[in-house]
């Protein structure tokens, strides 16, 4: 194998690699980001809204649907405002080391932050420590979204 040639594979390789690393996990069902729930409802209206096919954008290697325009307008303005924490998987989880699937009425806001639990119950546990779960949580989450 020529020198060049090896060069050129490896350097191809690393480009692969890097951008993969740069490109987090987000938690999809039904091809969608979130199980098509709009984020930004969480923040507006309080509560999850399922998202509109007709008002996508791709971010993250995924779909995000919206409820309204204006919410769609509101993510495209800033994403990192209303992106999930933990790609929308379970926080109580990945405090623990792994990542788990969740259900969007099992969310929390702290500190102007999205979580998601696995469920209500879950949550009941979660809210009972939360800034300690959340510390937990991003030492492991760089580990646990390579899984």
């Amino acid at each position: 194998m020529k020198p060049s040639y090896l060069l050129t594979v490896i350097s191809t390789l690393l480009f692969t690699i890097s951008a993969y690393a740069q490109q987090p996990e987000v938690f999809q069902k039904k091809g969608y980001a979130i199980d098509g729930y709009d984020v930004v409802s969480y923040f507006t209206e309080n509560k999850p809204v399922k998202g509109d096919s007709t008002l996508v954008i791709e971010w993250k290697n995924a779909k995000w649907l919206f409820s309204t325009p204006k919410n769609l307008e509101l993510f495209k303005k800033e994403p990192e405002k209303y992106d999930p924490q933990y790609g929308g998987y379970c926080a109580y989880g990945c405090s623990r080391g792994y990542k788990a699937p969740t259900m969007f009425d099992a969310y929390s806001i702290v500190n102007g932050k999205l979580y998601f639990n696995y469920n209500t119950d879950v949550r009941v546990i979660w809210n009972k420590d939360q800034e300690n779960f959340i510390k937990k949580a991003d030492l492991n989450w760089a580990t646990i979204n390579k899984k």
